[in-house]
């Protein structure tokens, strides 16, 4: 399973999400205040992550360790 930090944050926070996973890439779907966020990881050898959990309305490419980059933002919805 992939994206392991960001699916126990969501569900530590009762965020219910959707999780698929194809050629060892996770996607994970899920709605916040009313808003719909994603994140879909890219294969080796780019691996990488695309979402739009810094603005809803735009998505954006994490790159490196983008589970972290990604967990930052999230981490500052419940603060």
């Amino acid at each position: 399973m992939r994206l392991n930090r960001v699916r126990e944050h969501l569900t530590s926070h009762g965020v219910p999400f959707q999780y698929y996973e194809e050629d060892d890439c996770g996607s994970i779907t899920f709605v916040h205040k009313g808003l719909s966020y994603h994140i879909w990881e890219y294969p080796a050898p780019e691996r990488g992550a695309q979402s739009n959990v810094r603005s809803a309305g735009k998505s954006e490419d994490f790159d490196g360790n983008y589970e972290e980059q990604i967990l930052a933002i999230l981490e500052t919805w419940w603060k």
